[in-house]
């Protein structure tokens, strides 16, 4: 089966949400037959809202993925998703991410106030959400989290560690303790993450050189064997478009 059996839309959140929600999206297979997929670490927390032809509706958690791993879309699953930017696992969010890494788990299924109901629509569920999700954020956040996410995504992981430290007037020490302890991975691994995630348009699009802040060829490939399992050329060919973010930037 190829992906094209697959109805997939995106949007991102007004602008009061950028802080917090990366996008919201919807993802259906409309076929009989499940769709065997590679999950490749891209620095998103998300969270699902399906049901399918064997699951009755649920809401899962996943946390962040450090390393590829086989998954499979069910055969006649519908799911609304919200990418989260990691300042929503703090503020937003009601569990910690640290023990889900490579991993996830159930939330409450009135979870957002959604229900199963709301999957037929969209552009419904994204109003919903971004309501509930407006009513949850606080009155106050610490600032220098804030630059510091600020930083880190507008540079695709590119700064170091100690360059995000000083612009955020906060310690290496004390920003490596909090994102292990908030996330289960460090900032620099994170960071590695977001570049890596950089590279997928550029590979989509068949370009297999470093576009991104890599030190040469070498160090890409690398980079990218260690995130996706393959080489980049095998990244970029997507055989059976089992890469599933490649082929959901092909469906944008």
């Amino acid at each position: 089966m190829a992906f094209s059996d697959i109805e997939y839309r995106e949007v991102k959140p007004p602008p009061a949400l950028a802080e917090f929600v990366e996008s919201f999206w919807l993802l259906i297979n409309h076929s009989d037959a499940g769709q065997p997929v590679v999950l490749i670490p891209d620095g998103r927390v998300d969270t699902f809202f399906s049901h399918s032809a064997t699951e009755p509706y649920h809401v899962m958690l996943r946390g962040l993925d450090g390393r590829p791993g086989a998954q499979a879309i069910p055969a006649r699953i519908t799911t609304f998703a919200i990418s989260w930017k990691l300042l929503a696992v703090e503020y937003l969010l009601p569990v910690r991410l640290a023990s889900l890494l490579d991993g996830g788990c159930y939330l409450p299924p009135d979870f957002l106030g959604m229900t199963a109901a709301d999957l037929g629509d969209f552009d419904a569920c994204c109003a919903k959400a971004t309501a509930r999700i407006a009513q949850l954020i606080p009155p106050e956040i610490d600032a220098r989290k804030r630059r510091l996410f600020d930083l880190l995504y507008a540079s695709d992981g590119a700064l170091t560690v100690e360059a995000l430290a000083k612009a955020a007037g906060w310690s290496s020490r004390q920003i490596n303790r909090y994102f292990t302890q908030m996330f289960g991975l460090s900032l620099k691994n994170y960071a590695n993450i977001l570049r890596f995630r950089a590279s997928l348009p550029q590979l989509e699009a068949g370009r297999l050189f470093p576009e991104e802040n890599f030190a040469d060829q070498a160090h890409f490939i690398r980079e990218i064997k260690k995130y996706a399992g393959v080489v980049p050329k095998e990244l970029a060919r997507n055989e059976g478009d089992r890469f599933i973010q490649l082929s959901a930037l092909s469906k944008k």
